[in-house]
């Protein structure tokens, strides 16, 4: 049998989910980071796969190591400077490494709260959403910096609607005009530049210009007459306020919740239109997604 000729397309290997808890004390008042690191090099050379020649590999758990001592060595002021500090030793400390890429997982917490004081050094896990971050650093260029939020569940009992849809042979679905919205959001983004601006303030107003499209103002809320309307009025929101985005995304999965049909029950009576009782299900479930860009004209 005469051999294939192949060519590599792509090669990389790391260490997935290492977690790390960062504490910093200033004096008494302590603040806590913790994180789950996942890196990925590639490197400039195949002789590990078509020779069996570990020479040039950086062990895996190196790069866990590596994780841990740039930690203690810079502290972590944010998710994707630390990502960067991470990158750029891996490509100035290996010659022969020619690409790194580094995730980052940031789990919630804040303060605990008591009579109204927030706590020195005591804290309580928050699940209004996963921070990450995504560095790709090749040599000789600038790092590609996404960020994003995920895992973000959002619900709201009335004024989101869905009407107007195709109508034909294979629609079973009705009209709604007022539904019971739901869903978990994923949004990530690319930054135009890596420096000069602010991470953090940058990620919570993206955040609060999602949470704005989708919810709306705390007294009356905000109609939404699809989720792809209040998708895109999202991402137009966040680029607007925030010119480092360079492109966005946001997927917004269908979590339904369809009303009990009380009918079927007739004894009862039931009568009271403000007490309802639905039935949650996330499968089979809709998905919505988008990705925007900045459009530039073309100089000629």
């Amino acid at each position: 049998m005469a051999e294939p000729e192949i060519i590599f397309v792509n090669t990389e290997y790391g260490k997935n989910y290492v977690r790390l808890l960062h504490v910093q004390r200033d004096g008494k008042l302590h603040h806590i980071k913790e994180l789950e690191v996942s890196t990925k090099l590639t490197l400039d050379t195949h002789k590990d796969y078509t020779e069996g020649d570990n020479s040039d590999i950086i062990a895996t758990d190196s790069q866990k190591n590596t994780v841990y001592i740039l930690a203690k060595q810079n502290g972590i002021k944010n998710i994707e400077t630390f990502g960067l500090i991470l990158a750029n030793h891996f490509l100035e400390k290996y010659r022969h490494v020619c690409r790194a890429q580094i995730k980052i997982d940031q789990q919630g917490w804040k303060r605990v709260n008591v009579d109204g004081r927030e706590h020195n050094h005591a804290f309580v896990e928050t699940s209004d959403g996963t921070r990450f971050c995504t560095i790709d650093l090749r040599r000789y260029t600038n790092p590609i910096v996404c960020a994003g939020i995920k895992n973000l569940k959002i619900m709201k009992t009335t004024q989101s609607a869905f009407v107007n849809f195709v109508r034909d042979e294979y629609r079973a679905l009705p009209d709604s005009k007022d539904r019971i919205f739901c869903t978990v959001v994923y949004a990530k983004w690319t930054y135009n530049r890596s420096e000069h601006f602010c991470f953090d303030k940058t990620w919570e107003t993206v955040k609060n210009s999602i949470m704005d499209k989708l919810v709306g103002p705390p007294n009356t809320g905000i109609f939404s007459p699809s989720v792809q309307h209040s998708l895109y009025l999202a991402i137009r929101l966040s680029m607007a306020k925030i010119n480092e985005i360079e492109d966005m995304e946001i997927e917004l999965p269908n979590v339904h919740a369809y009303p009990v049909d009380f009918s079927k029950f007739p004894a009862f009576r039931f009568k009271q239109p403000e007490n309802e009782v639905f039935m949650p299900t996330n499968k089979p479930s809709g998905n919505i997604k988008a990705t925007l860009a900045r459009k530039h004209s073309s100089k000629l």
